[in-house]
């Protein structure tokens, strides 16, 4: 097999994501969204969960399968008020791979669904995989704003991370 970087491979569903979202979903995940939100993994990876009940958040990595597939790498996001960065310096959902990654609290399993703080992914949103979030090893202390580091974006940003609805 070659493994070049042009190379196409195939990713297998492992679940479903179910939220509230069929037409509109937020920018970014925030955990005290109101809706019921729930992965539901195809039941031969049930026994996989063992132990997942044990940690508090998890990363979701997911297929962003309603994304039109026409990328830029150069994006103004909505947190840059009118600026123009590299997709790669940026949340952007339209990517060269559609791949979306949102950080969620466990609120409990049971059997092959995870009951989940809210996301934003649309319902029917199908699931790559998902991994425990590690305190020590996900959070760096020595993290920073990028460009995001001015007074008017980090407001914005608060705003986001607050789950407070506002223009772009």
């Amino acid at each position: 097999m070659n493994n070049s970087a042009t190379d196409y491979h195939v990713l297998e569903s492992i679940g479903v994501i179910h939220t509230p979202y069929t037409d509109k979903a937020p920018h970014q995940s925030h955990i005290d969204i109101d809706g019921e939100f729930i992965l539901v993994l195809n039941s031969k990876y049930t026994s996989g969960l063992l132990f997942l009940e044990r940690f508090k958040y998890l990363y979701v990595i997911y297929y962003l399968d309603r994304i039109i597939r026409d990328h830029q790498l150069l994006v103004i996001p909505p947190l840059s008020k009118n600026k123009t960065v590299g997709v790669f310096a940026s949340r952007s959902p339209n990517r060269p791979n559609p791949i979306g990654l949102s950080v969620v609290r466990i609120k409990k399993i049971v059997n092959n669904r995870i009951y989940i703080s809210g996301m934003d992914a649309f319902d029917g949103t199908p699931i790559l995989d998902i991994k425990p979030y590690i305190k020590d090893l996900d959070s760096k202390n020595d993290a920073n704003y990028g460009w995001i580091d001015t007074q008017e974006n980090l407001k914005h940003l608060d705003r986001h991370i607050k789950g407070i609805p506002h223009k772009h």
